[in-house]
C-alpha cells in the first residue's frame, strides 16, 4: 500500500471521528466528565438546602428545636428560652445555608470553567480543521461551493456547535443526575406526592422529543436561508463595482430582500415553535406544581405531612420538574448542532487532493513531457485529448489557440489542480501524480489573467513567494515586470496599501504586480496564463525584453491572445479542439498554412484599422 492510499485512510478516519456530537468530544471528555462531577456536587449541596428550610419551618411551628437537625442543634449554646433557642436555631440555619449554596457555587464556577475550557478547545480544533480541508480539497469542489454558504459553516454553524458544547452537554447530565438522585428522595419524603409529582413527567418527555424533531427541520431551512443570505452579501460586496457599473443596485437589493425575507420567515417559524412549546410546557409544569401544592395542602391539613416537609418537597419537585421541561430547549440546541455538525462534516468528509509518494527535494530542472495526454472535467466533453509535447529545460513555449482550445486547462493539470484522465505527464522524468503536490507547485510560478492580492503593501503583495528577500531583489523583480516606476509614482512607495483584492490598482498595474511576486519567487516553471493583456503594448514589449533576457533561466510558457506575446518564443504550440494544430517557431508557422497564419492575418488587420484610427484622431485633434 502506498504511502498516499494509507494518507488519505487516516484522513478518511479522522472525518469519520468528527461524524458525530460524541466523537466531537475526543480529547475532552475529561474536562466534561470533571464539569458533570462538579455539577452532582453543586446539585448536591444544592439540595441540602430545601431540607435545612424544612427543619427551620418545623422549629418555627412547634416552637421545638428537637423538631430540627440534631447535629445543627447540638452545635447551638445551651438556653433556658426557648424563644431564644429557636431564634439561634433559624440564625444557624441561614449561616449553614449561606454555606452550602456557597459550597454550591464555587462547583458551579468549576463546572463553567471546564465546560468552557472544553468547548473553546473543540470548537478551536474544529475552525482549524475546516480552514485546514478547505485549503486541501480538491479544485472541483469549489467549482459548485458557494463562498458565502462555506463562511457560514466555518463561523456561524462552528458557534452553534460551541453553545451546544458550552452549556448543553452538562445540562443534559445535571438532568439525569437530578431525576436519578431527587426521584427517590421524594418517594421516601411521600410516596403520595411523589406519584402524583410525576404524573407530567411522561407528557413533558414526549412533547420535547416531538419538538427536538421538528426544531431539526426548520433549524435546517434557516441555516440554510441563512447561508444563501450571507452568500449573496459576499457576491455582491466582491462585485459592487461591477453591480455599479450596470447601474444593478435596485436589482441586487431586491434580491437581497429577498433572501433576507426567506431568513426572516424560516427564523421566525423556528421562533413560533420555541414559543409553543414554551408556553404549553410552563402550562404544565405550573400546573403539576399547583396540583401537588393543593394534595399537599390537604396532606398537612390532616396532620399527615408538616409545613417544612410541603415546603421541601415542592423545592425538590420544582428542581426536578424544571430541568426535564427545559430538557425541551436542550433537546432543540441539540437538533441544531446535530445539523451544524453535519454541515461541517460536509466539507471535513471533502476528499483531499491525492498527494504522491515520490520524496522530492531541491531545484527542478524544468523539463517537461506530455505523452497522449487525456484530461476532461466532464466525462461526456473532452478537453485535451492525445496531447504529446515535449518542452526542454530552460525553453521558451508560446501557447495559442481559439476560446476553449484547452489552453488554460492545461496549466491547471501542470499544477495538478485537476489530475488527467489518461496518459503521462512528467517533470524531469517523474510522473506529476506521483509528485507530492506543495513540492510540485513550488517549483511552477503562474501569473493568472485575473490576478489576486492581498489587502496589504505592494511590497508584502510581492514578497509573498519569498518572504526573504530583501528590497533589491524584490526592486528588480518590479522593474523586470515594469511596475517599478509606476510604485514609486504611489505616496508611500513600496509601503503603499492596496485595496481589497488591489482595488486600488489598475488592470495592467495588478498583472504587472502579479508578475513581478512570481519572479521574484523565480520558479524552474514559469508560466504566464494571458497575464499580459490589461497593459499596453510598450510596456508589454519591455517585460517581454526582460523575459527574454532571463531565458535558459527556467523554463516558460506564455499563454496569449496577441500573438506579439508569442513572437519570439522558441516554439509556439497552436491548440484547437483540445489537439495539437500546430507547433514550431513564428517563422514556420507563419509562412505555413493553417490556423497560426490566420491568426497572424486577422491581428495585423485588427492592427492596421487601429493604427488608421489612431491616426485619423490625431489629425482630428490638430485640426
Amino acid at each position: 500500500m502506498t504511502t498516499t492510499a494509507t494518507s488519505n485512510q487516516q484522513q478518511a478516519r479522522k472525518a469519520q471521528r468528527r461524524s458525530s456530537l460524541w466523537q466531537v468530544t475526543r480529547g475532552q471528555r475529561l474536562r466534561y466528565a470533571g464539569a458533570i462531577g462538579a455539577m452532582a456536587l453543586t446539585g448536591l449541596f444544592l439540595f441540602g438546602a430545601p431540607m435545612i428550610g424544612r427543619y427551620a419551618i418545623d422549629v418555627v411551628q412547634s416552637g421545638d428545636i428537637r423538631d430540627g437537625i440534631s447535629l445543627l442543634a447540638s452545635f447551638l449554646p445551651h438556653t433556658s428560652s426557648e424563644q431564644a433557642g429557636v431564634s439561634a436555631y433559624l440564625w444557624a440555619s441561614a449561616a449553614l445555608t449561606l454555606l452550602v449554596t456557597a459550597i454550591a457555587g464555587c462547583f458551579l464556577y468549576l463546572r463553567g470553567r471546564w465546560a468552557a475550557i472544553a468547548s473553546e478547545a473543540i470548537t478551536q480544533q474544529l475552525r482549524q480543521a475546516l480552514y485546514r480541508r478547505l485549503h486541501h480539497v480538491e479544485a472541483k469542489f469549489y467549482d459548485t461551493a458557494d463562498t458565502g454558504d462555506l463562511v457560514q459553516r466555518c463561523s456561524s454553524d462552528v458557534e452553534t456547535i460551541r453553545v451546544f458544547l458550552a452549556v448543553h452537554v452538562v445540562e443534559i447530565g445535571r438532568a439525569i443526575m437530578l431525576f436519578v438522585t431527587v426521584m427517590p428522595f421524594l418517594f421516601w419524603m411521600d410516596s403520595r406526592l411523589a406519584w402524583l409529582s410525576i404524573m407530567i413527567m411522561p407528557i413533558l418527555a414526549a412533547g420535547a422529543y416531538v419538538f427536538f424533531d421538528k426544531v431539526k427541520t426548520l433549524f435546517e431551512a434557516a441555516d440554510k436561508a441563512e447561508g444563501r443570505l450571507t452568500a449573496t452579501l459576499q457576491e455582491n460586496l466582491t462585485g459592487i463595482r461591477v453591480v455599479r457599473a450596470f447601474a444593478r443596485q435596485n436589482f441586487e437589493t431586491q434580491k437581497f430582500a429577498e433572501r433576507n425575507a426567506q431568513f426572516r420567515d424560516r427564523s421566525q417559524r423556528l421562533m413560533v415553535l420555541q414559543s409553543y412549546y414554551w408556553g404549553v410546557t410552563d402550562f404544565f409544569a405550573m400546573g403539576q406544581l399547583g396540583v401537588v401544592l393543593i394534595v399537599g395542602a390537604t396532606f398537612m391539613r390532616d396532620g399527615t405531612l408538616t409545613v417544612g416537609a410541603l415546603f421541601a418537597f415542592m423545592t425538590y419537585v420544582g428542581m426536578v420538574i424544571w430541568p426535564v421541561r427545559h430538557l425541551g430547549r436542550v433537546l432543540a440546541d441539540t437538533g441544531k448542532a446535530v445539523i451544524a455538525l453535519g454541515r461541517v462534516n460536509h466539507i471535513l468528509r471533502e476528499p483531499a487532493e491525492l498527494d504522491g509518494h515520490v520524496p522530492m527535494s531541491g531545484r527542478a530542472r524544468g523539463h517537461l513531457q506530455l505523452n497522449n495526454l487525456q484530461f476532461n472535467y466532464d466525462p461526456q466533453t473532452p478537453v485535451l485529448e492525445n496531447l504529446t509535447l515535449g518542452i526542454a529545460p530552460g525553453e521558451t513555449l508560446g501557447i495559442v489557440g481559439p476560446p476553449g482550445c484547452g489552453k488554460t486547462s492545461l496549466i491547471r493539470v501542470l499544477l495538478r489542480l485537476y489530475d488527467y484522465v489518461d496518459g503521462s505527464v512528467t517533470l524531469d522524468g517523474n510522473e506529476l501524480r506521483d509528485l507530492d503536490r506543495h513540492w510540485l507547485r513550488s517549483q511552477i510560478g503562474v501569473v493568472f489573467q485575473d490576478p489576486f492580492l492581498y489587502s496589504r503593501t505592494i511590497g508584502s503583495n510581492v514578497a509573498i513567494g519569498r518572504p526573504n528577500a530583501d528590497n533589491n531583489d524584490i526592486w528588480k523583480a518590479c522593474q523586470d515586470a515594469a511596475i517599478h516606476d509606476a510604485i514609486l509614482g504611489f505616496p508611500d512607495g513600496y509601503d503603499e496599501k492596496v485595496g481589497e483584492r488591489g482595488a486600488t490598482l489598475s488592470g495592467g498595474q495588478r498583472q504587472r504586480l502579479a508578475l513581478a511576486r512570481t519572479l521574484l519567487k523565480d520558479p524552474p516553471v514559469l508560466i504566464l496564463d494571458d497575464s499580459l493583456s490589461a497593459v499596453d503594448t510598450g510596456t508589454e514589449q519591455l517585460i517581454l525584453r526582460a523575459l527574454r533576457e532571463r531565458k535558459g533561466k527556467q523554463t516558460t510558457l506564455i499563454i496569449a491572445h496577441r500573438l506579439s506575446s508569442v513572437r519570439h518564443a522558441d516554439r509556439i504550440l497552436v491548440l484547437n479542439h483540445g489537439r495539437v494544430e500546430q507547433l514550431g517557431s513564428h517563422e514556420q508557422l507563419s509562412t505555413s498554412d493553417g490556423l497560426y497564419q490566420r491568426l497572424c492575418k486577422i491581428q495585423s488587420k485588427l492592427d492596421d484599422a487601429i493604427d488608421i484610427d489612431l491616426q485619423a484622431s490625431k489629425n482630428n485633434l490638430g485640426a
